[in-house]
């Protein structure tokens, strides 16, 4: 039974990882718990599991934990854009200096592989067709900023020392358990208490929407079927613009569509995402989760799950990502 050490397992995708993982094999779980890290999310799975509270940018401890697994994926990261914007520091600290500690405790520990979870907002804006893995990184916000440069550091060991390390970079992300400062949750939560909602701007910027348990099983792939070295995007099986997107919660909700207030567009707001996915497709990947589908049992399991969400809500209407 392989050995996986999972980094920001407790988060909203890194514990979808982890429930999917943990019934076949031998899972440890290293987490900061900050905001956005919830024990609550590996409930399912706690008594199959082993879990460290730690900071990935700790070397002394990541020289204790790492040792001994066959695979680490990292989903440690700050991933916020607005926080971004008020204040860096954090992203920069965990999502390139983090990034750095594991791949040398990686390299140390002489890992057999080792999946770097990244974005597609490390490119930029793209007005048209599809960004490849080898499209020019242009991140706009200082979070996207952070992802590539942690990105890199990680192509770097992989190309310097040989590090058998493998980037992904997907879509936004959605589902069940979501923290609710990101547009689908936040947008979701807001409405189910008969709140307005924040849309940024005419609400005409486009994102590929990827369900989270789709995204996992792309990791997994490419854990398992991933060349060293090499970039794989995950893009989402539905592209549309904010505005559509909210349109959509509406109706699923039954709401008003006076509780839409547009707000200031955000700094540096990219327009649109798009990732050219032939390469993971070339593994075998293919979604499972229509996006009409996956978007009503989200809705679903907000609807159902209050107590999970209710202590966590932002308390400032900010629009969200």
């Amino acid at each position: 039974m392989r050995r996986v050490l999972v980094t920001g397992g407790a988060g909203f995708a890194g514990s979808q990882y982890v429930r999917m993982l943990a019934p076949h094999a031998r899972v440890t779980v290293l987490d900061k718990l900050t905001y956005a890290g919830n024990p609550a999310n590996l409930a399912p799975v706690r008594d199959r599991i082993d879990f460290v509270r730690g900071d990935i940018a700790d070397p002394g401890l990541l020289a204790r934990v790492v040792p001994g697994h066959d695979l680490v994926v990292n989903f440690a990261a700050e991933s916020h854009v607005d926080r971004s914007i008020d204040d860096a520091s954090a992203f920069a600290r965990t999502n390139v200096l983090g990034v750095q500690a594991l791949m040398r405790a990686c390299l140390d520990a002489g890992t057999p592989k080792v999946v770097q979870v990244s974005t597609d907002e490390v490119y930029g804006s793209i007005p048209e067709g599809s960004w490849a893995e080898d499209a020019p990184l242009a991140p706009s916000s200082p979070y996207s900023a952070s992802k590539a440069g942690g990105d890199l550091i990680a192509l770097a060991y992989a190309r310097t020392h040989g590090l058998p390390v493998c980037v992904t970079r997907s879509g936004n992300n959605y589902g069940p358990r979501q923290y609710p400062e990101k547009l689908i949750p936040r947008f979701v939560t807001r409405l189910l208490d008969g709140l307005p909602v924040p849309l940024y701007g005419d609400g005409r910027n486009v994102r590929e929407w990827i369900h989270v348990a789709d995204h996992c099983r792309a990791v997994d792939l490419v854990a398992e079927r991933g060349e060293p070295g090499e970039v794989y995007h995950v893009p989402g099986d539905a592209e549309l613009t904010n505005l559509d997107l909210t349109r959509r919660l509406l109706e699923l909700l039954d709401a008003d569509p006076s509780l839409v207030e547009h707000v200031p567009d955000r700094k540096g707001h990219d327009l649109r995402y798009s990732l050219n996915g032939d390469r993971l497709r070339a593994l075998g990947y293919a979604p499972r989760v229509p996006f009409d589908e996956g978007l009503a049992e989200t809705v679903t399991w907000y609807r159902t799950h209050r107590s999970w969400w209710e202590p966590l809500r932002p308390a400032e209407p900010n629009a969200a990502r």
